[in-house]
């Protein structure tokens, strides 16, 4: 658990904080392009990381792309629109990416140590 805290904090901070400094700090189409670099190019980037990630010890770290998610999900439910229904498209494209990635890197690793 000690090895998943920072993950857990790295995804707050990115899922929760971000949005809302996007909200509060850039206003008008500022704003705008901030939340197109968030959702297009930091989140999925993060979410193939944390997966990335898990995939070093898939037994302790399974939750992690699901965590990133939810967390995603909290955050622009928060900080934009309450049950707006595209958000969970979004987090559900960022839950799978991590967890592709997780079952990637595990499988690759897998293989490397064999060989």
């Amino acid at each position: 658990m000690k090895k998943m805290i920072p993950w857990i904090i790295a995804s707050a901070v990115i899922m929760l904080v971000f949005p809302w400094l996007a909200v509060t700090f850039v206003k008008g189409d500022g704003g705008m392009a901030v939340c197109f670099i968030l959702f297009f190019a930091l989140n999925p980037i993060y979410a193939i990381f944390a997966g990335v990630q898990a995939s070093r010890d898939v037994k302790r770290f399974w939750a992690l792309p699901m965590i990133t998610a939810v967390l995603f999900l909290a955050g622009t439910w928060l900080h934009f629109d309450m049950g707006e229904p595209a958000f969970l498209l979004y987090a559900l494209i960022y839950l799978l990416l991590g967890a592709a990635a997780m079952l990637l890197s595990a499988f690759i690793r897998k293989i490397l140590e064999k060989h």
